[in-house]
């Protein structure tokens, strides 16, 4: 069997060349799965960046939100805390403003009583005119002091201190000594009268010591027998003691009259 030969043609080999160039340009271009998805990371990278930052200021947005809204509701309850407290304070200033106004005018009041009552016992009206005096009807006037002698009998004598209440009511006090001349002008009143032994004056021990109800010590123990002080002892004046003393040291519960002391209403001006 006889072949015939087959004579290359030019035709052939171009396309043999076309196809071969064909495929390895598409070896060289062909991507594989895993260059896509490196491809694409590369590329998601920054937007999921922006996704990471936009959570984390939502959150943090929140987070303020949240606090400061928590703070505001604090600051409001002390806000209205305050407000109250502010309130309570000038309801309480009112009331104490009203306080002193009321004792105010009652103080007014009481100074006009005073005032008048000052008068109606210094300035008696005698017929239709009022006659001044230095001392109170029924007190007795030495030098610039006023003394009541209140000679009571058992049982309307009184302690020390009961006699020194009733003085305080009638705006006095037990009688103070001065001096000498006022001690002999006391002893001279204390006379005595069947049921009284002895007047109170003002003059007790207090924390050992001999004092007078208007603060001041004894300074001359002379006065007083005996002179060293016991406490719970006051002193009474008396007309049967030595007449050089005068005063007498006994116990503050006895019972016994009293002298009354203040100061005269002057009537000549200063």
């Amino acid at each position: 069997m006889n072949r015939k030969p087959t004579a290359p043609t030019g035709k052939t080999e171009e396309e043999a060349d076309y196809v071969n160039s064909a495929v390895h340009t598409v070896d060289k271009t062909a991507t594989t799965p895993d260059q896509k998805f490196g491809s694409f990371t590369r590329s998601s990278s920054p937007v999921a960046g922006c996704w990471v930052i936009l959570i984390v200021i939502m959150a943090l947005r929140i987070y303020f939100t949240s606090v400061i809204s928590e703070n505001n509701s604090m600051l409001s309850a002390e806000n209205q805390e305050l407000r109250t407290k502010n309130q309570q304070l000038e309801t309480q200033k009112k009331n104490l403003t009203d306080m002193l106004q009321h004792m105010e005018t009652q103080w007014n009041e009481l100074n006009v009583s005073r005032a008048q009552w000052s008068i109606d016992q210094y300035c008696p009206i005698v017929g239709a005119v009022r006659q001044c005096r230095s001392c109170q009807v029924g007190w007795r006037h030495e030098e610039s002091r006023c003394y009541v002698i209140n000679d009571v009998r058992p049982p309307n004598q009184k302690t020390w201190d009961g006699a020194q209440a009733v003085c305080k009511e009638r705006m006095s006090e037990l009688a103070v000594i001065n001096n000498t001349k006022e001690k002999q002008y006391i002893h001279a009143i204390s006379w005595y009268r069947p049921g009284i032994n002895g007047y109170w004056i003002g003059l007790r021990v207090v924390d050992g010591k001999w004092t007078w109800v208007d603060g001041s010590n004894l300074t001359d123990f002379s006065w007083i027998q005996p002179a060293t002080p016991t406490e719970g002892h006051c002193a009474i004046s008396v007309t049967d003691n030595i007449p050089n003393n005068g005063l007498k040291s006994v116990n503050c519960s006895e019972t016994h009259a009293w002298i009354c002391e203040k100061k005269a209403l002057s009537l000549t001006p200063p």
